[in-house]
């Protein structure tokens, strides 16, 4: 029913599959690395032994692993402070097709890595590649909300997780030693992120800017309408979202510092709603699922525990595309809270089949069937939509800053939890996911106190309800704020 609402251009289309190229091309290098890591070590050590004539020590071996998966969201996290420059001063679409260029030289060092018998070209191509991933996943939600239709704005943004799933899973899959997880091919296997980066340098310059970037930040009235009629080719929906820009721009203030974000009373309730969402989905427990699946799936005794890591990634991908159809039919509202009140359950049987598999070996397949119901319960509304929903809850001159505060947030969490996971699951056993089930039961509890649903609201709508107000009500123009 949403869909048939609005009239599907070829333009828009195109503009949001160009886009969405970026993420995919993070997921591959987010699902790639894990299945080839003993031939990868290998190379460590054989370029080792080069220089210096003996195996490299197990500690230098292990640090020099554990830098290269984890540099890459340290990266993101140092790219995430880039996203306003680039995207109030080049704008949504020059933004992306500019920091591509990043994911372009980091593939190239990590191809490069084996031919230079350098371990320091890969680590430092996952750095750079890093940088990427910290700016396009902020920079596409602000683009795909810029040139979508209200009404299927969560639906389109949720595709960039849908992407970036999909990329997870052909991680997984090239990664593995019957593909080109191997001895000779790993190094190929690093470099195909250079098609999509290639297909997005082939599509995406010829897709329209966002008409609300040079409308209310350029103040380009009749650009922006062009870019209107051809994302729409619907005069009607053309004035309609003419006049709803104008008045957008009318309340909007022009250039937001970073101290006016964090000082300003309209952000404060937005702030803290940002940082609890995205804290809650990062620290719930699914990236220690996504990062170490593989080790404990083999813990509990599972032959070729890397196909129920298989697994793992095709249920991601199957319930980003459920979030997708669902976003603009049961609200963001609904589905971060059915997503989080899940994650609080599935945390907490982890701890109890976790705590119980030495006694009871056979409950590892109720163990495995937990890990598929968390990583569906992430991906149906925590996941994607904690991904745009800053983009949602601030005006247009606070936007970017928003993202990039998401983007910190989200890539810090992940480098965090790749840090902390492995001594925490040593110092805590099985109630490390207790930690997890308390994360999500406080991202539960507040968005159901204090987050307005946003699904079919303008952005100005929006930000009305937060303007001028010590705190959110309690129900808002389009929906109560109750769970029901």
């Amino acid at each position: 029913m949403v869909f048939k609402e609005n009239q599907l251009t070829v333009p828009l289309l195109t503009s949001i599959v160009a886009a969405v190229l970026g993420s995919l091309q993070i997921g591959y290098h987010t699902g790639n690395i894990n299945a080839p890591a003993r031939v990868i070590e290998e190379f460590f050590n054989t370029t080792w032994r080069s220089r210096h004539n003996q195996s490299i020590p197990e500690h230098s071996l292990t640090f020099l692993w554990s830098l290269s998966v984890s540099i890459k969201d340290f990266g993101a996290l140092l790219g995430s402070l880039g996203v306003k420059g680039l995207a109030d001063t080049f704008g949504r679409r020059n933004a992306i097709l500019i920091v591509n260029a990043l994911s372009v030289v980091g593939a190239s060092l990590m191809f490069m890595s084996k031919a230079t018998a350098s371990f320091e070209v890969l680590i430092v191509g996952r750095l750079i590649f890093g940088l990427f991933c910290g700016l396009v996943m902020s920079l596409n939600p602000l683009y795909i909300q810029g040139v979508s239709p209200t009404n299927l704005r969560g639906a389109f943004a949720t595709l960039n997780q849908v992407s970036f799933a999909s990329g997870i899973l052909l991680g997984m899959v090239v990664g593995l030693e019957t593909v080109l997880g191997t001895e000779k091919y790993w190094s190929l296997m690093l470099s195909l992120s250079l098609i999509p980066a290639t297909l997005q340098y082939m599509s995406l310059p010829f897709c329209p800017e966002s008409p609300r970037y040079l409308f209310i930040n350029r103040g380009k009235e009749k650009e922006a309408e062009a870019a209107l009629r051809r994302l729409r080719g619907n005069p009607e929906m053309v004035m309609k979202e003419m006049e709803e820009m104008r008045e957008e721009a009318a309340h909007s203030e022009t250039g937001v510092t970073v101290r006016e974000f964090l000082r300003k009373r309209r952000y404060r309730q937005p702030i803290i709603l940002v940082l609890i969402i995205n804290l809650g989905s990062q620290l719930s427990g699914f990236n220690a699922i996504i990062n170490y699946s593989t080790k404990m799936f083999a813990q509990s005794n599972f032959d070729e525990a890397k196909y129920l890591t298989l697994g793992v990634g095709a249920v991601n991908v199957a319930f980003t595309i459920v979030a997708f159809f669902l976003v603009e039919r049961a609200g963001r509202r609904k589905l971060l809270l059915a997503g989080f009140l899940s994650l609080v359950l599935c945390n907490l049987l982890m701890t109890i089949t976790y705590s119980i598999l030495t006694i009871i070996p056979d409950i590892r397949n109720i163990q495995v069937l937990v890990v598929f119901f968390l990583i569906s319960a992430y991906e149906v509304g925590p996941g994607p939509i904690s991904w745009f929903i800053a983009a949602e809850l601030f005006d247009q001159s606070a936007r970017p800053i928003a993202m990039a505060f998401t983007s910190m947030l989200n890539w810090g969490g992940k480098f965090l939890l790749a840090l902390l996971f492995p001594p925490l699951l040593k110092i805590c056993g099985a109630y490390v996911y207790l930690l997890f089930m308390c994360m999500a039961l406080l991202a539960f509890t507040y968005t159901m106190f204090r987050l307005p649903e946003t699904k079919g609201r303008t952005f100005d709508d929006i930000a009305a309800e937060f303007r001028g107000a010590e705190e959110i009500p309690l129900h808002n123009k389009t929906t109560f704020n109750t769970f029901t």
